[in-house]
């Protein structure tokens, strides 16, 4: 039997490959964001009513699939590792499932069967001579999941980059193959406003060429990028590859010419932007995607010397302590990656870990400075792991400082209209 005869008898509907391959009580794992199959979530949210007990487990929904509905999780009940739009307000009312993690040990979390992987439903690149398919758009936790799962699902896309690196699947490995032609959703760059400008020149400054770069998604870390398009010979060692690294590569800012790990390479875990960035991922040997637990794991993105990290938070305390994925006890985001490069960039020889916010929120009547994180705030970098912090008012380097001086160094980030308070209550506390 050919290759092609292999493809060809796997080959069925969306509605029969969700028949035939998903059981009760089955976890469903799909990839990071612009990842996900729309033809298989739609066919599963169209047959919902017909299964029990089945989860959706996912970092970062793109899409409000049907069956991202309260009154059917009896059915199919989604599991966030990380919220989005299309998920936060189920998971702030209670009926949309959290796991909290480290991105770069979800994997982890799958091959010891803390997190359940019984199918997979990824989209992926057509298929090459040899059999294999790309899951360029997210390799993350999805090859873990391929690698242990009962049934691995693929949605073909010949939109769908064939990236390299360690993201491929051979048709062996699969039990169903389904076919859509529609275009690869794309998302836009962040928009940018002048406290995000001010921030990012903070930043640029900081940056040398040579750096390898780690880059958060939003408004903030694109503002770094943007301004970073005069620099020599910088490297990428991130998760999310977007428009914002391409602008960089085609400036002629991103080399990887002075990497001394995996030199001449940019290394990603996902792929979010537009239909030009994945066109460029296409065959391109500069550029390889791996799973998360390659990509993110500190020990191993820390052998890039001189690596930058560039991620942003929503509040931070006076001895450091970032919440950057909750709002008090409702959640917002997720841990994501964010602690996994700080770390990474704190074992780095030359590294620079940098957490950006806007001094103020609620058009300046609230400090994102603040002597303690509101009540039930989820901690996503530690006080142990902060290095930089960033406002539209300068730079605060907290490593190795008391924290008195970390208060100090916080206060006078602030917004004006705010120091005089913090410091009072930074007394009280017993900081300063």
């Amino acid at each position: 039997m050919t290759i092609q005869d292999l493809y060809q008898r796997k080959l069925v509907s969306a509605a029969d490959a969700v028949r035939q391959q998903v059981r009760d009580g089955d976890m469903i794992i799909v990839p990071t964001g612009v990842g996900e199959p729309p033809t298989l979530l739609t066919a599963l949210s169209e047959q919902r009513r017909d299964f029990r007990s089945v989860k959706v487990a996912q970092i970062l929904a793109m899409r409000k699939y049907a069956y991202i509905d309260p009154e059917t999780v009896e059915h199919v009940r989604h599991v966030a590792l990380f919220f989005g739009g299309a998920t936060r307000a189920g998971g702030q009312a209670g009926w949309i499932d959290f796991i909290p993690n480290y991105f770069s040990e979800i994997p982890s979390l799958i091959e010891r069967g803390q997190v359940p992987a019984e199918v997979v439903f990824s989209m992926a690149s057509p298929m090459d001579a040899h059999g294999y398919f790309s899951l360029s758009l997210g390799a993350d936790y999805t090859m873990a999941a391929v690698a242990k799962a009962r049934s691995v699902v693929l949605e073909v896309n010949p939109n769908v980059p064939f990236a390299c690196g360690a993201c491929h699947v051979h048709v062996s490995q699969v039990a169903a193959l389904v076919e859509n032609d529609a275009p690869v959703m794309e998302v836009g760059l962040p928009k940018i406003g002048p406290v995000q400008e001010s921030i990012g020149k903070y930043v640029a400054e900081l940056i040398d060429d040579g750096s390898t770069l780690q880059i958060g998604y939003g408004g903030i870390p694109d503002a770094v990028v943007m301004q970073l398009t005069g620099k020599r010979d910088l490297g990428i060692h991130t998760e999310m590859i977007g428009d914002g690294i391409l602008t960089l590569v085609e400036s002629g800012a991103v080399t990887n010419r002075r990497k001394n790990y995996l030199p001449g390479k940019s290394i990603a875990t996902f792929a979010l932007g537009s239909n030009r960035l994945y066109r460029y991922m296409d065959r391109n040997p500069s550029l390889e995607m791996h799973p998360v637990n390659f990509t993110n794991d500190p020990a191993l993105a820390g052998l890039n010397d001189n690596l930058v990290a560039i991620n942003a938070t929503m509040q931070i305390d006076l001895l450091g302590q970032c919440g950057s994925e909750s709002l008090g006890y409702a959640p917002y985001s997720g841990t994501g990656g964010q602690s996994d490069f700080v770390r990474a960039a704190n074992r780095s020889r030359g590294g620079k870990a940098f957490i950006v916010l806007p001094s103020t929120a609620k058009g300046d009547t609230v400090s994102r400075i603040v002597p303690s994180l509101s009540p039930g705030t989820h901690v996503s970098t530690s006080k142990n792991d902060i290095n930089y912090v960033v406002t539209e008012y300068g730079v605060a380097q907290l490593r190795g400082k008391s924290a008195g001086q970390r208060a100090r160094e916080l206060i006078a980030i602030a917004h004006p209209d705010f120091r005089v308070e913090l410091a009072e209550q930074a007394k009280r506390a017993n900081l300063l």
